[in-house]
């Protein structure tokens, strides 16, 4: 019998055979909003699974076609495509001063950058850095660039 995934929040986890939990395939939902490009906002309740949602498409833009065996999108998407994707998550952190914010913000986009092989230079703003990463995983992919970003309120509560 499989297993109910209470508090994980990664796709690849919850696709892992060898763990067993039970999965239902949203990919149906996903492939629109992927396709579609732009810019989206998705505001569920806490503990909806925002953050599976996110993990979920930063593995189907990274190709990882492994995961999505036997799933709605497997067949419907192009997994020679890998776009470069980058995660900024604030659900974990301390952010009660600036100077602390800035500095996991700073960890953040290293590790993007190493994530994506890529050096943004030492430029230590992360706002800079950011923008740099951008560019330069635009040009190395030859892609568009998937930007995620969870638990975005986690900073001002």
């Amino acid at each position: 019998m499989k297993r109910l995934p209470i508090g994980i929040q990664t796709f690849s986890k919850l696709r892992d055979p060898a763990d067993g939990y039970v999965y239902v395939d949203k990919t149906r939902d996903i492939l629109p909003l992927a396709e579609g490009g732009g810019y989206f906002f998705l505001s569920r309740p806490r503990r909806f699974g925002k953050s599976v949602m996110l993990s979920t498409l930063e593995a189907l833009f990274s190709a990882r076609r492994e995961l999505f065996s036997g799933l709605y999108i497997e067949d419907k998407w192009d997994w020679g495509r890998r776009y470069p994707v980058i995660r900024i998550s604030f659900g974990s952190g301390d952010f009660r001063t600036e100077e602390r914010f800035d500095r996991q913000l700073q960890w953040i986009m290293d590790n993007n950058q190493e994530n994506l092989g890529i050096d943004c230079g030492k430029e230590t703003a992360p706002e800079i850095c950011f923008a740099r990463l951008i560019k330069a995983a635009s040009r190395a992919y030859g892609e568009k660039v998937v930007i995620l970003i969870d638990e975005y309120d986690k900073p001002i509560l």
